[in-house]
């Protein structure tokens, strides 16, 4: 077969670099006519790029696992094509493939470079009827006497070739078009259950309920707020797409800030929902509410986002700091000094960026009495609020990690702390549900096997009128770190979830 290199060292590295470092943005184009392809037929697509050569390819491959997801081999292609040129079009067959999850990539002269974002699609087969992600899961708020909009069209899979949707049940208000927009004008306070018909050309139905809940005042007065390190995009999991989906409507969750978001993953996951988005490659801000304004990539590891939320906006800052050296290995495995991790923290870049962030930050801060701030993360450094003086890590007292000491100094609330302020009884480790023991890297391979040093190192930090109400550490079923492709949860790192009253 095609490009039949070292499997085994390509994964042993994989595993080697747990917190990959970031490839620039691809500048190129590629789309395809549908992303839903029947059974043995073929999907095509079109691209566009400025680096034209004889040798530039799209390949097809399964979803997720085995493409070149950070731009370096991972294992072959189930189909490929050669695409010369500064643009054009061309399909490659799906004979022979099973009905699933797949993706394209546009690669770069015989290589893995990427040559633009790449793309999934799905394969079905067209005598199974249409099926719902979930069978029951809420939209966003409402407002008596304010029109309403929603979409569930992207929570559909199966069959949706000539795909409707009408209404089964649910208020006089409410009303369902054909193409899956829920809207009217809601007549009353209340929590409104509205069923929903998903038909396709072949007649096959399914059904699922909505709900909204349908405020008289304040918009939203509770909000349900994520971070999520999506591991490449959400790709090293088989369905890792629908898993992502179906975990945010399971957690009613309202704005997400997202790390390694695969260049597309923000995008594909709002575009299912119905939701806004902001994205990089790397980092990115969704929202079942709609964001109004954005700001572009700060010190290379942070984007934000300002969200109507009806009565009063939102600021979400998204930060991806970097990742090595690695403090709690530096700790855990190297014995280091304090004044040897702070050097080491240092030389990551992380303590730099943190500072840079937060004089990005400084009008949002200044602001924030009217205006709410968040800054989210996978931080990649430990916190000072969990090493202290009870030596709960490692043997180690209290060590001042930089990062967390800035935002503190900036006036931000480390929430999930906050809320659970004992951090020998609610450690709050979010690295990692997946790796239990150590992989190897950043130096330590003489510690290879031994148990991986579990910390929490992804944050929700606040400043302004909200107030904490509840705030966890979250994932999916049981990771195993020796088949991750199976897994039901999408993550190396846990999701941090925590609710806020908004004031």
């Amino acid at each position: 077969m095609r490009r039949l290199l070292a499997l085994a060292m390509a994964l042993a590295a994989a595993l080697l670099f747990v917190r990959p470092a970031q490839a620039a943005a691809p500048t190129g184009t590629l789309s395809i006519a549908s992303a839903t392809v029947a059974a043995d037929s073929p999907v095509s697509f079109s691209y566009t790029t400025t680096s034209s050569n004889a040798k530039n390819w799209v390949g097809l491959y399964s979803d997720p696992g085995n493409g070149p997801v950070n731009q370096t081999y991972v294992a072959s292609s189930a189909k490929w094509i050669y695409t010369p040129g500064t643009s054009g079009t061309a399909s490659l067959p799906t004979t022979g493939l099973a009905a699933g999850n797949y993706i394209l990539y546009y690669l770069y002269n015989d290589g893995y470079t990427w040559l633009a974002q790449p793309v999934p699609f799905r394969i079905v087969d067209p005598a199974a009827g249409p099926s719902w992600l979930s069978t029951a899961f809420p939209l966003r708020n409402g407002k008596v006497s304010a029109l309403y909009s929603a979409t569930v069209a992207g929570l559909v899979r199966g069959s949706t070739t000539g795909l409707t949707f009408s209404k089964t049940s649910g208020p006089a208000w409410a009303s369902v078009s054909p193409s899956g927009v829920l809207s009217g004008t809601p007549t009353a306070a209340g929590t409104v259950t509205v069923g929903v018909r998903a038909t396709n050309s072949a007649g096959n139905s399914a059904d699922a309920t909505v709900t909204i809940r349908v405020q008289s005042g304040v918009l939203v007065p509770q909000l349900r707020a994520l971070t999520w390190n999506l591991w490449h995009g959400g790709t090293q999991v088989v369905g890792g797409l629908d898993k992502e989906l179906r975990f945010l409507l399971d957690q009613d969750i309202d704005v997400v800030g997202i790390q390694e978001n695969g260049g597309t993953a923000a995008q594909q996951i709002a575009s299912a929902l119905g939701w806004s988005f902001y994205q990089n490659t790397d980092q990115a801000v969704i929202s079942r509410y709609p964001i109004t304004a954005t700001t572009p990539t700060v010190a290379g590891s942070a984007v934000a986002a300002t969200i109507d939320l009806g009565s009063r906006s939102l600021r979400l800052w998204s930060a991806h700091l970097g990742y090595h050296p690695y403090g709690p290995y530096d700790a855990c495995f190297g014995r280091m000094n304090v004044q040897q991790l702070m050097d080491r923290e240092a030389q990551s870049g992380r303590t730099g960026q943190i500072n840079s962030i937060i004089s990005a930050m400084n009008s949002d801060l200044s602001a924030s009495a009217s205006t709410p701030v968040l800054l989210v993360g996978d931080f990649n450094s430990a916190s000072h609020l969990d090493w202290t003086s009870a030596k709960s890590r490692c043997g180690y007292g209290a060590v001042p990690w930089p990062t967390s000491v800035s935002v503190e100094n900036a006036g931000l609330i480390d929430s999930y702390r906050q809320a659970n302020p004992n951090p020998a009884t609610d450690p709050g480790m979010t690295w990692s549900p997946l790796y239990k023991t150590f992989t190897g890297g950043y130096g330590y391979d003489s510690h290879i096997g031994e148990p991986e040093p579990q910390d929490r190192i992804d944050f929700i930090h606040y400043k302004g009128p909200l107030t904490v109400l509840s705030s966890q550490t979250l994932w999916t079923g049981s990771p195993s770190q020796t088949n991750p492709s199976s897994n039901l949860w999408t993550s190396d790192h846990a999701a941090v979830l925590t609710v806020f009253q908004v004031g």
